[in-house]
């Protein structure tokens, strides 16, 4: 199934770039920060962006994948809103609610997380970077469990402190 995802992730965003790489550049760091936590996690990973950033919709996910994955690839999608702070302060409200099984998405969103952190400092993105530092409190209290990821929150922790 992890096959299949990153072929319909990668065919689903077409020539969308991730800076200036392709975005299959981004899918494939989330995926391997969540390869650890197993199969359904990398599997979200490929397509945690799918429905953000493309036509595709969470019923062509589910009939796809499953509900389970269509309903982690939900929470981890961005609420409607008029800017980037609007859309954050819904999206982490809902993922604040996050509970029981669907917990793996928080794995997703930890991972995605930090892919971007990583991105930013390889490539000197501080404009970015500083805006992950500005939202890192928030985004701890809605995303954050204990002992779900640790090593994945440790790092942030470390890179959020640079």
């Amino acid at each position: 199934m992890i096959d299949k995802a990153r072929k319909f992730a990668i065919l689903s965003h077409g020539n969308q770039k991730y800076g200036d790489k392709p975005y299959s550049a981004h899918l494939d760091a989330v995926s391997e920060i969540a390869r650890d936590y197993g199969e359904i996690a990398t599997v979200i990973a490929f397509l945690h962006d799918v429905v953000e950033d493309t036509s595709i919709t969470i019923e062509e996910v589910e009939e796809e994948f499953g509900k389970l994955i269509a309903d982690c690839v939900d929470i981890l999608t961005d609420e409607p809103g008029k800017n980037r702070k609007e859309r954050k302060a819904k999206t982490y409200a809902k993922m604040a609610d996050v509970e029981g099984q669907n917990e793996i998405a928080l794995i997703v969103k930890a991972a995605d997380r930090l892919a971007n952190m990583r991105s930013c400092l390889s490539n000197n993105n501080n404009g970015l970077f500083s805006m992950y530092k500005k939202e890192h409190n928030i985004f701890t209290e809605s995303v954050y469990r204990e002992n779900l990821c640790e090593d994945i929150w440790d790092e942030i922790k470390q890179i959020n402190e640079k």
